[in-house]
């Protein structure tokens, strides 16, 4: 066997190996009755020459197929921690399988900073899924358009 083949057989096999790894770890299913989540925002992206502008889009999917839960805070601040805006005025059931979508406004200069982020917090009668949430930002300049995520991540988890 050549170099060539042989390296070509030592990534494949490394592949292989990141995918059994991954795979156990992505099978892992964890339930919760309830959760506040930290998801990342960005408002703009900063090059030397220029500034883009984002609009951000969170995405809350109840992952939960035979399971409501109820969202109790969805709150939005700027780099400094400082509250921009609470999208819920109270709790809002998101039923079996169903999401829900909080558009933020497009900011004139990107004026909620680069570290913006959003504060979810939701909770289930019985354990159910983790929800995944989600920020997709958009943006563009001329005529290139540019988009990308972040996912949330558990800050706190509710005690039964």
């Amino acid at each position: 066997m050549n170099a060539m083949n042989r390296g070509f057989l030592l990534s494949a096999l490394m592949g292989i190996s990141l995918l059994g790894i991954v795979g156990l770890a992505a099978g892992e299913v964890k339930l919760s009755k309830g959760q506040t989540m930290y998801i990342p925002s960005y408002s703009n992206i900063i090059s030397e020459s220029y500034r883009i502008v984002l609009r951000a889009n969170l995405i809350i999917h109840n992952s939960a197929p035979n399971h409501s839960i109820n969202l109790i805070r969805i709150d939005h601040y700027d780099t400094e921690g400082k509250l921009v805006g609470k999208y819920l005025s109270e709790p809002m059931k998101l039923g079996p399988l169903a999401a829900h979508r909080v558009i933020i406004k497009k900011p004139e200069r990107g004026d909620e900073g680069a570290g913006s982020n959003f504060i979810v917090q939701w909770q289930a009668e019985q354990p159910v899924t983790e929800p995944i949430i989600e920020c997709v930002m958009i943006g563009a300049s001329g005529t290139q358009g540019y988009s990308f995520s972040s996912q949330g991540r558990v800050i706190s988890e509710d005690k039964e």
